[in-house]
Order: C-alpha cells, then structure tokens, then sequence
C-alpha cells in the first residue's frame, strides 16, 4: 500500500469510527434504564425534610400533563419538572435565562447548582430537582406543609391533591414501577362487553355514554385495574354504588352500578392492581338504594387530569388490551 493510501485509510478510520461509537452510544435508554436514573436522583436528593417519594410525586404529575398537554413543552430528558423562566431566574431578574446561582439568589429565583459545576442550569436533570427539593423543604416537614407549598407552587387544588395522591403509592409501594394493569373482570367469569362508548342515554336528561358497559352476572367480583388511591366511594343517582380511583397518571376510574362494595373498603384507601373493590349489580337511576332499572353490569370509564380540566375517554381499547394480558398470564 502506498503512502497516499496509507494517510486516506487512516483519516477514513479516525473520521467514521468514532461517529459510528458516538451513534452507537447515544441509543435511548430502555425504561428500566429510566427508572433506576430517576430512582437514583430522587434517593440522592431526598432527606428528613424531603422523602424520595414527595419529589417523585411532583416528577411524575409534570410527566403526567407534558403528555396530554400541546400548550407547554415537553421536556425530553430523565426528571420532566421544568421552571419557568420568572421562577427559576426570579421575577425581577433582567436575565430570563440566568444561570449564575449568585445572581439568581439575589433576584429570588428558584434555581440551584444541583451537580456542583457551579452553574445554575433549567435543563440540567440534578439543578432542576435539587432545585424543587429545596423550594419545598423551605415550607418544613409533613404533608401539611407539603401540600401548602405544592398549592402556592400550582395554584390548583385539583392539581395538590392529584400529586399528594401519587406520593401515597409511591410511599406504600416504595417503587414508581406502578403501570401494571388488569381487566376489571376476572378472567373465566361470565361477561361480555362492545365499545359502547359516545352511545345515548336517556335518563336524567339526554347524554352520551362515557365508558364501557361490561354485562355479568350478580355479584361478579369488580377488580380494580390499576393501582391507585380510592378518591370517592358511595352513591350516585347515574352511577347507584360506585367508586372512584385515581391511579399515578392522573387517571380517574370509574366504577359503577355495584351491588355493593368489598368489606372494609374505604375513601382513602390505596389498592393495587387486581384488587377485589366490589361487585357486579344494577344500581342507580333514582335514589339511594334504587336497584333493577336495567341488566346487571359494570360501568366502567376513564378521566384524565391535564392540570386544568378533566375529560373522560374511551377505555374500549384499553380494556382489550387488559384482557389479553389478563388472559396470557393466566396460561
């Protein structure tokens, strides 16, 4: 090989070599991979004043809204949590994008130097949590308190309540690995179901149905299909006995037309997927207690919080899908 040879085949290998290890290298991480850098985040800044799972609470809610929301940005990186520029760089500040920690404390901004490189950066993962950790550490320990910052922060009480909600799972369950989901009725019990969804109803008033009807018999066992925080038990003259959880995706589920509910069941009370909440009946259409207006069936519907408005949607897919897993992972 001659010399020319020699310089152009060593340039072609320091050039495309290392763009090849570069690309191969930058290949998106799997969401294990997410979960254990999150994981690792949330333990490193978490302290007496602060547990792990207050900040991953307020993560995931942002997560949660980015995803439904075309009006903010989302924030394509580990920790979802963004500031805006007032918050972060501080109301007076002539610098919207300040990243100097001095001066972004004289201006009474939010941001911190989270890694140590001493700069305060909005797009660093570590500043931006480190950040939110210190801002709800000022307001001191326990709930109370927690919810008195997430409310001065939001604004929203929808929003306090949705975050204080994920905080319960991820503390009972000491993981944010909660997505599992499950038909809400078990699999071999006699039912059957079709997208009903947008049909028309009737009583009290012309609507359109939000949700899927699942027909069993009485007393069929109702599990819930996620994991979550029951937020309302009880009657409602549409739904008769009904329950309403609220899972860590800022999803509400809707069960109604129960008979009644599983023993000891309770507003407040956290469950996880596959739990038994109650059973199949006809309830509802009238007062408390009204029973018999139509075949027994589960009512079942899905609302989505997006931090201003909740709306219901079809859960016809959703509930498919559930049942094939449900009926893979019985075999």
């Amino acid at each position: 090989m001659n010399r020319l040879a020699i310089i152009i085949t060593t340039a072609f290998l320091w050039v495309f070599i290392p763009i090849a290890e570069a690309s191969e290298s930058e290949s998106p991480p799997t969401k294990e991979q997410l979960v254990q850098k999150r994981m690792s985040y949330y333990m490193k800044h978490e302290n007496v004043l602060m547990p792990w799972y207050y900040l991953a609470a307020v993560d995931q809610f942002e997560r949660n809204i980015q995803e439904v929301r075309t009006d903010i940005p989302k924030r394509e990186s580990v920790i979802a949590i963004q500031f805006s520029d007032e918050f972060w760089s501080g109301a007076l500040n002539p610098s919207e994008n300040d990243k100097s920690p001095l001066s972004i404390a004289y201006f009474n901004g939010l941001g911190i130097d989270g890694d140590g490189d001493g700069i305060a950066d909005k797009t660093n993962d570590e500043d931006v949590l480190l950040s939110m950790a210190n801002y709800l550490r000022q307001y001191g320990y326990g709930e109370d308190n927690f919810k008195l910052a997430l409310w001065d922060y939001y604004k929203n009480e929808i929003s306090v309540n949705q975050i204080v909600a994920i905080a319960k799972l991820y503390e009972k369950f000491r993981t944010i690995e909660l997505d599992q989901h499950t038909f809400p009725i078990v699999i071999g019990a006699d039912y059957s179901y079709s997208g009903t969804w947008g049909a028309n109803r009737g009583w009290g008033g012309r609507r359109n149905h939000e949700g899927t009807d699942i027909y069993a018999p009485y007393n069929t066992p109702v599990l819930s299909t996620s994991y979550g925080v029951v937020e309302v038990m009880g009657w409602n003259q549409f739904g008769g006995w009904r329950i309403g959880i609220r899972d860590n995706h800022n999803s509400y589920h809707y069960y109604a037309h129960l008979a009644y509910f599983e023993k000891g069941l309770q507003e407040g009370d956290i469950v996880k997927t596959g739990q038994v909440i109650g059973y199949v009946g006809s309830t509802g259409y009238g007062k408390e207690g009204t029973a018999g207006k139509f075949p027994p069936h589960l009512h079942y519907g899905i609302y989505k919080f997006n931090g201003r408005t909740e709306w219901a949607f079809d859960p016809y897919p959703a509930l498919t899908r559930w049942e094939i897993e449900a009926k893979n992972a019985k075999k």
